[in-house]
């Protein structure tokens, strides 16, 4: 299915067009056992991005450190009165395949597809993001569970789903 096909399907369906109810995103959820707030799980969003910029550094002859900055925007206006606050800062850990088909000498396509996770947030009123408070797993324990979960699922002991 493509890219194109899926935004319209999603942007003319019935959950888009019904009434948006500014509720949902602080209700606390369920997931396989897990608690929650924000968007559901299956939830959507498709953005634009505009003039990015992805700056990178050769650091060995397999790897690279990357920088990418932009600003993203809506597809389509957001619902009024929904989602975080302004200034709300979230922190994601990126997994990523990364394809890019050279065009001409000064020219790439890039397509990256990944998984994306939720290390923490700040909300604009708190002083640090949500796992440096003592309640919470730290930054470094978040990253290696992601880490170890995705190891175990690519090593097939649990369903590879995006992978």
């Amino acid at each position: 299915m493509s890219e194109e096909y899926e935004i319209t399907r999603f942007l003319n369906s019935k959950k888009f067009k019904e009434k948006f109810d500014e509720k949902e995103y602080d209700k606390i959820k369920k997931y396989k056992g897990n608690t929650y707030t924000g968007m559901r799980v299956g939830g959507r969003h498709y953005w634009n991005y505009d003039n990015g910029k992805w700056y990178e550094v050769k650091t060995s002859p397999e790897k690279w450190n990357i920088t990418f900055n932009s600003i993203k925007r809506r597809y389509h206006k957001a619902p009024i009165n929904s989602g975080a606050s302004i200034g709300t800062k979230y922190h994601w850990y990126i997994i990523a395949d990364q394809i890019a088909e050279k065009l001409d000498s000064n020219s790439y396509m890039t397509t990256m597809k990944g998984l994306k996770f939720k290390i923490g947030h700040q909300r604009p009123y708190w002083k640090n993001f949500s796992y440096e408070y003592p309640e919470k797993q730290s930054y470094k324990q978040r990253v290696i569970e992601v880490l170890e979960k995705t190891l175990k699922q690519l090593k097939g002991e649990s369903s590879v789903k995006n992978f």
